[in-house]
């Protein structure tokens, strides 16, 4: 009795000093491989396989292709844009303008706009886990608006394996080298696409950190290089691939096969139900059988024909799929509806809560990557090169930069969910002083200088035709006067 006593005293110690289950090792969790890793050993030993497994199935899994597109296209949108909060106008309209123009001659390929870059930018991130940018200042005989142009590279220019000390106490991590400080100083990067026939690896170009933008969303502190967004699901896109192709294969070869014709052991030479003639023979050595429309057939004596009956999916193969379809989406962050397309029996206001979720982990992505990453820093750099080219001119540049590079960066706008109940909401939250005119049209995507310039012109020539339209808040504004003065004077 004593023994055994002892023996769940030890138990009972023993499970009490197991803070969390999940960290025990007993029959559940014997099987747990979770290793320790730093932010950064288990993602760069594995990085080149996970970006090659990734862009293989973006390009052959319509999953995948469909997530990211409707990502990018949420991300970025139709692009985002800059507006100068600079005080002078003259100043600010002149800013907007050029850049406006060298947004047309930003990629260095020649291929792209500033907000078609920008789209590139995006889904090269989410597809390789990052991206460089490397800035490349021109010729002042090249015609350009402003001397600077934009390369976008993959992450595989930048090799994840070069790791090296240097002499003067530099470190190269990853491909990107840090000075005593731990502050990046320079990447290295492959001339050409690793992948490409004429590849050589020893043959690296050390760029300067100043004129690299990378791109990446950091999940860990100090992590030095991006995941791709589809890590997490990899192994379950191609599985449930390979499945469902299997079942569609499946189905297609069993309805191949119209029916089946028994007949007993031949003893002569075998004739062709349909012709009376010997069977003929294909390519493949096997008879040829066929039937056309309205074919009556008499079979010879003890010949039967047994018609296919192939078989359907199985009843819950649906459920099955929307189930791995919804972590799919929840892995790479995209709810299910949008992912598959899939509304049935997702009430109005489910789906409001479902798309306002969703909507805040855009924003996120859009301020921390592409705004903060990409935009700010490119801003900062052309302008610099537009006061330097003498493009534009302005005052004490080298005392007020702080004040000449601020700037807001306006997303491509949502459309409204209710037009109606959400145009009059933001005309309360105006009226009441809660949101500036301002902000709701950055809301929409639109600039709102850009708005009233466009009204103003729009009052004049309406004014010059004698035109009057509902849409002209300026009669509305008029009889609400007209009315008020008419209450107080009884009229």
């Amino acid at each position: 009795m004593g023994f055994l006593s002892n023996s769940l005293t030890k138990i009972a110690r023993r499970f009490s000093n197991l803070a969390y289950t999940a960290a025990g090792s007993g029959r559940r969790t014997k099987s747990w491989y979770a290793p320790s890793s730093s932010p950064n050993t288990a993602l760069t030993s594995d990085l080149t396989k996970l970006i090659n497994r990734s862009r293989a199935a973006i390009r052959n899994d319509p999953w995948a292709s469909s997530g990211i597109d409707k990502l990018v296209s949420n991300v970025i949108g139709r692009g985002i844009t800059p507006k100068s909060l600079i005080d002078d106008d003259k100043l600010r309209e002149e800013l907007q303008t050029l850049f406006l123009h060298w947004s047309d001659e930003s990629d260095a390929d020649g291929l792209l706009s500033f907000t078609g870059q920008q789209s590139l930018i995006t889904r090269s991130m989410f597809e390789g886990g990052e991206c460089f940018v490397r800035l490349r200042p021109r010729r002042l005989q090249d015609g350009l608006s402003v001397p600077l142009q934009l390369q976008i590279l993959e992450s595989e220019y930048v090799p994840v394996s070069h790791n090296k000390k240097l002499d003067n106490g530099h470190e190269i991590k990853a491909g990107i080298e840090f000075n005593g400080i731990g502050k990046r100083v320079a990447y290295y990067f492959h001339r050409e696409h690793p992948a490409e026939f004429s590849f050589n690896s020893e043959n690296l170009v050390r760029v300067p950190a100043d004129n690299v933008l990378h791109i990446y969303e950091a999940l860990r502190p100090g992590q030095l290089r991006g995941q791709p967004l589809l890590s997490q699901v990899l192994v379950r896109l191609f599985h449930l691939d390979k499945f469902d192709d299997a079942t569609l294969l499946r189905q297609e070869i069993a309805n191949l096969f119209t029916g089946f014709i028994k007949k007993p052991s031949p003893e002569q030479e075998p004739i062709d139900p349909l012709t009376g003639q010997p069977i003929q023979y294909g390519a493949d050595g096997l008879p040829m059988v066929a039937m056309e429309p309205g074919t009556m057939q008499e079979l010879a004596p003890g010949e039967e024909v047994e018609f296919n009956n192939p078989p359907g999916t199985a009843a819950d193969y649906p459920n099955f799929m929307k189930q791995q379809l919804m972590a799919i989406a929840a892995g790479i962050g995209i709810p299910y509806e949008i992912l598959s397309g899939d509304m049935a029996g997702v009430s109005d206001r489910a789906l409001r809560l479902i798309i306002n979720e969703f909507r805040r982990r855009i924003q996120q992505v859009q301020h921390n990557q592409i705004i903060f990453q990409f935009c700010r820093p490119v801003w900062n750099r052309w302008l610099d090169m537009a006061v330097l080219n003498g493009s534009v001119s302005l005052p004490d540049y080298q005392g007020r930069q702080r004040d000449y590079r601020r700037v807001k960066w306006i997303a491509h706008g949502w459309p409204y969910m209710h037009p109606v109940q959400d145009m009059q909401a933001q005309k309360m939250a105006v009226r009441s002083g809660f949101k500036s005119r301002s902000e709701v049209v950055s809301e929409l995507g639109y600039d709102s200088e850009q708005i009233d310039e466009e009204i103003a012109a729009d009052n004049r020539r309406s004014d010059g035709l004698e035109l009057k339209y509902d849409s002209d808040a300026r009669e509305s504004e008029r009889q609400e006067v007209n009315d008020g003065l008419n209450k107080d004077t009884g009229v």
